[in-house]
């Protein structure tokens, strides 16, 4: 098969390494990518927010398979473009249609299909500029914390947890009023506060049957010990240890078989990987947020543990076949620590040159590019997340120890990374 994956993320590369094992890939084409994506396939300098040149580009490849990576394309609709198209009737997209991706792009649309289908989850209250004073008044009064969301897509930055009402007052003027998030926060949702311990789970879906893939734990605070703002996230490991049993049981019941039940029911089209970001509270799961995709960095853990065909995967998806391929994962501990830019999450510099990583080799041993390209033949940093090294072990301690052993080797400019990704779970 012929395939593009749109994206040029670590999460790209991960999904990119992972199906260039597939013997059912016989091209791999990725737009745009980064250089550790061009290892593992052809880079293609193809803007992922102009769908017409991606149909073009797949009518001219005879692309089999579109995968699409982060969000804003499926928000925006690339699903429904691409599968309109006459001239590409044998397409498979592996993404939501833009109605599925409500689920990401909207705070509001996922609470309210969690209502409708009664999966557990935050009370909230939603508002706008037409009941803002309303909603100056409920914060005025609500419990602290209290999380404020930013209804659209706002790069990960649009959710504050305020610790004082005149925070939540200050944050809710900004989101609304001064339009801090632009469009993503004409709408704010206020919930209450959850108490408890984070961590995702991944489904496939064909939007009516499902697999579950490995879970994740990720790590989204800069500083060592959950401290300091959040980022685009500093690490993850998979399994969760807490994962199994009646709390697993109680996920799939309660969580995933009533949102997959609940597309059907509602005629939602949706062809592709559901996130659900969970809360355990004393035993209880709770959905703090759906993506409609697979995270950065939970998906450079998942895949390598990953052992079934991910091709094999999407064609069972897009046949209605879920479940005739098992899924099979390595029972060892994935970790992954991002190096990130110095400055980061706030003001960070580009094109500082990146040593040691081209030299790191290992069957335990993955290094997922993300912030990254190439200048003069050498590596630089282009982002504020450059890479993710994820590492194999049997426990999080040994895994966690293997990728810092390696992140020895590699050097730039700034590059600072946590010590502590999994430190709950160490013996």
């Amino acid at each position: 098969m012929i395939i593009l994956l749109l994206g040029s993320g670590g999460r790209e590369h991960a999904l990119a390494w992972k199906m260039a094992q597939s013997a059912l890939c016989s091209e791999l084409f990725i737009a745009p990518g980064n250089p550790g994506t061009g290892a593992v396939g052809q880079n293609i300098a193809l803007n992922t927010g102009d769908f017409q040149a991606v149909a073009t580009f797949c009518r001219e490849k005879k692309v089999d398979m579109v995968v699409v990576g982060p969000e804003d394309p499926l928000v925006n609709g690339i699903y429904d473009f691409l599968k309109q198209d006459a001239e590409l009737p044998g397409l498979i997209v592996v993404g939501p249609s833009a109605a599925g991706a409500q689920l990401e792009g909207s705070k509001a649309f996922a609470k309210a299909f969690m209502a409708r289908h009664g999966i557990p989850t935050a009370s909230y209250r939603e508002f706008n500029r037409s009941n803002y004073n309303e909603g100056v008044q409920y914060l005025q009064q609500h419990k602290l914390p209290v999380v404020l969301k930013a209804d659209g897509l706002a790069a990960g930055k649009g959710v504050v947890i305020a610790q004082t009402h005149e925070e939540a007052l200050v944050t809710f003027e900004e989101m609304i009023q001064q339009s801090k998030f632009g469009s993503a926060s004409e709408k704010v949702v206020v919930e209450e506060f959850l108490d408890g311990i984070e961590m995702s789970a991944f489904a496939l879906t064909d939007g009516s049957s499902y697999v579950m893939l490995p879970e994740a734990k990720d790590y989204k605070r800069i500083g060592e010990g959950d401290t300091g703002p959040n980022t685009g996230g500093m690490g993850a490991i998979s399994p969760v240890p807490f994962y199994n049993g009646d709390f697993r049981q109680k996920v799939i019941d309660k969580v995933v078989k009533p949102t997959i039940e609940g597309l059907s029911a509602e005629k939602i089209v949706y062809n592709g990987f559901v996130f659900f970001g969970l809360i355990n509270v004393a035993g209880e799961p709770y959905v703090i947020e759906y993506n409609c995709r697979m995270g950065d960095p939970e998906t450079e853990v998942v895949m390598p543990r990953l052992q079934s065909d991910l091709v094999q995967l999407f064609l069972d998806m897009s046949a209605g076949e879920l479940g005739q391929t098992p899924v099979l994962m390595d029972e060892r501990t994935a970790t992954t620590v991002v190096l990130v830019s110095g400055g980061y999450p706030g003001d960070f510099e580009r094109g500082k040159t990146i040593s040691g990583m081209a030299n790191l080799s290992d069957t335990d041993l993955m290094v997922f590019q993300a912030g990254i390209k190439e200048a003069n033949g050498q590596l630089v940093t282009n982002g504020g997340r450059v890479a993710a090294v994820t590492s194999m072990g049997d426990s999080v301690q040994d895994a966690v120890a293997g990728a810092l052993k390696s992140i020895d080797s590699i050097s730039f400019e700034g590059m600072n990374f946590r010590k502590d990704i999994g430190y709950e779970f160490m013996n």
